[in-house]
């Protein structure tokens, strides 16, 4: 969407201003061309600004902008694999997309809310634009300073603006009256929860393909060159050999870390973990810290930690043995039950048993 804004507005702008329709990528499945947000700007005159699928679909995409130009009603496109017995378009990289076709007026208010999203954009502040997939869009802008409440959804945006994901929000809400909740798709401007995985092992892989499923930005690094390749961590962002505890100490220093960004340290190895876990503790820009191992294990590295001068104060953020009581003993089901103790920390929820509570099970 970055890139077309600019475009956007101008051509929303001045005595030549004309409605135009906006086509955003609002979901995708599998192997998708385009990540979620990607705009196309689509004319009356059939001026194609941008992409959503590298061409794919994109002359499709201006059949249905010219309609929805004409109908004044917004359209959800859903395309999936090519079928060359499918006269319909396809992607040919075997993914699915589903995109929002929408008319923007060139009208007073859809000015002030682009001109706003622009002026943050400009200023590096993070931003979320809900736009209701109704036949008529409403938009909503929420900052981390200004959260309006707004249909009862500005804690499921604030929690997409705060991880720095963008999705849709307002579906299978049972609890909702009719009409209160309509199915939104929140763009996020923002960077991603950071996900930093000490070790080298299988359960940080588990984890860091979990981990970047949830939208997270996953780096994993070991000192060990032989086992911290990409290849053994295909869904890393970014696989680091260096020593851990120098690794934070540059990250604290370049200021790449912050309250989204969370650390688990899971080398069962005290000449890592002790000094790994030194740096996270002493620092209160991390978010969450937390380390694996038995309860012999924690109850040895505590110790070690102890004696390494780490304050009875730090320790107590530290959570380990890390991760929820699920039962789970493989890489998997380990990686399941910390992802869920990440998720209950981020939301301050109970992990306990939704069937055992009673009430709406979304928080507000």
């Amino acid at each position: 969407m970055r890139d077309v804004l600019r475009s956007l507005i101008e051509l929303l702008d001045g005595d030549a201003a004309r409605p135009v329709a906006l086509c955003r990528v609002i979901g995708t499945s599998g192997s998708a061309p385009r990540e979620v947000g990607s705009a196309m700007i689509v004319t009356a005159d059939d001026i194609v600004i941008g992409s959503v699928s590298g061409g794919c679909v994109e002359s499709a995409l201006v059949h249905s902008a010219r309609e929805v130009l004409t109908s004044g009603t917004a359209v959800v496109e859903h395309y999936g694999v090519d079928d060359p017995d499918d006269p319909a378009p396809g992607l040919t990289c075997g993914g699915q997309i589903e995109v929002l076709v929408e008319p923007v007026a060139p009208t007073e208010e859809r000015r002030r809310h682009l001109s706003r999203l622009a002026t943050a954009l400009d200023a590096d502040e993070p931003v979320a634009w809900a736009t209701t997939l109704t036949d008529e869009p409403d938009w909503h802008l929420a900052t981390q300073a200004a959260r309006t409440p707004w249909l009862r959804l500005d804690r499921d945006v604030a929690d997409l603006l705060t991880t720095g994901r963008s999705g849709l929000i307002g579906v299978d809400d049972c609890d909702a009256p009719s009409g209160e909740r309509p199915r939104t798709f929140v763009q996020t401007f923002a960077p991603p929860a950071r996900l930093i995985l000490v070790g080298a092992n299988d359960f940080v892989r588990a984890l860091s393909s979990l981990g970047a499923s949830l939208g997270m930005r996953v780096t994993v690094v070991d000192a060990r060159p032989v086992f911290a390749t990409a290849a053994r961590f295909p869904d890393a962002d970014e696989v680091v050999v260096a020593w851990p505890d120098r690794y934070l100490t540059d990250q604290l220093r370049e200021g790449s870390i912050s309250s989204t960004t969370s650390v688990c340290v899971m080398t069962h190895d005290p000449k890592f973990d002790v000094p790994t876990l030194g740096i996270a503790l002493a620092s209160e820009q991390f978010g969450f810290i937390g380390a694996l191992g038995s309860r012999r294990t924690v109850d040895d590295r505590n110790r070690r930690l102890r004696e390494a001068g780490v304050a009875e104060t730090h320790l107590a953020r530290l959570r380990s043995p890390l991760g929820l009581d699920l039962g789970g003993h493989t890489p998997g089901e380990v990686a399941v039950a910390i992802a869920a103790q990440l998720i209950a920390e981020r939301h301050d929820a109970s992990a306990t048993p939704l069937h055992t509570g009673d009430g709406p099970i979304h928080r507000r």
